[in-house]
């Protein structure tokens, strides 16, 4: 199990930004906490595609904390075994019984 921090580097906001993503959302969470992330920047969240989007600066935060630098395509790669085993999502329409007009 690990946190992962990729080596995109889009511009946002006067900053360099990239993805931070983990095994699971704990250790993501947990990563967020000691890096000083608000959990509420957390994207996607419950979803295979689950991430942070973070700074350079926070980005070296992570690094030193533990995380595991990848490539964008090794994150692609992560993302995608990520969503062949989450379980289906399966949407059920609620059944709604119309009333019955007697005339």
């Amino acid at each position: 199990m690990a946190v992962y921090v990729d080596d995109m580097a889009a511009p946002f906001r006067g900053m360099v930004m990239c993805h931070m993503a983990a095994d699971t959302t704990a250790e993501l969470l947990d990563m967020a906490d000691r890096i000083g992330m608000a959990r509420k920047w957390l994207q996607y969240p419950g979803s295979y595609r689950e991430h942070f989007d973070i700074s350079l600066a926070m980005r070296a935060l992570a690094v030193s904390a533990g995380a595991v630098e990848i490539t964008r395509r090794e994150l692609g790669r992560l993302i995608a075994a990520k969503k062949s085993a989450a379980p289906a999502r399966r949407y059920h329409l609620a059944r709604m019984t119309l009333p019955s007009h007697h005339g």
